[in-house]
């Protein structure tokens, strides 16, 4: 599938996959300086482009694995949602859990971009849903934790 990108400023990268087996995109930050996340802290960074996803498709930012167990940084929700019908900019938004301040440098790899399909839905309001054999049960219902 061939995902037309739009560079919204000279100097971004388009995403790249890593391997020939990544499910995801490589995205990178397009930023003019180093942004430094203390402990806690959050920022909303730009990677400088725009993506064409095509309809029944959805875009899903990830955070990187190496960023998160080696560093504690994480994205600020959890997984981002690019809709087939957007064309602004792509943002990543990054939080630093652990207790050390991160500096995120310009160019760096920062999240992943994997695009998926999606099914175009209508909710229908019932009066009860159908018979499972979890019925109801919700966290921890079917093990240990």
């Amino acid at each position: 599938m061939n995902i037309p990108i739009k560079k919204l400023h000279p100097d971004a990268v388009l995403p790249a996959l890593a391997t020939a087996g990544s499910a995801g995109a490589d995205l990178r930050t397009r930023i003019d300086q180093p942004v430094v996340l203390p402990p806690g802290g959050r920022a909303l960074l730009s990677t400088g482009i725009a993506v064409g996803l095509p309809s029944g498709t959805v875009g899903l930012i990830f955070a990187r694995s190496g960023l998160a167990s080696k560093h504690g940084i994480a994205l600020a929700n959890g997984v981002g949602v690019v809709d087939s019908d957007y064309t602004g900019e792509v943002k990543v938004a990054l939080c630093n859990l652990s207790d050390k301040p991160y500096t995120v440098r310009p160019g760096e790899r920062v999240a992943q971009l994997a695009v998926l399909p999606v099914y175009a839905v209508r909710f229908s309001e019932v009066a009860e849903l159908a018979a499972t054999e979890r019925g109801a049960g919700g966290f921890g219902s079917t093990g240990r934790g």
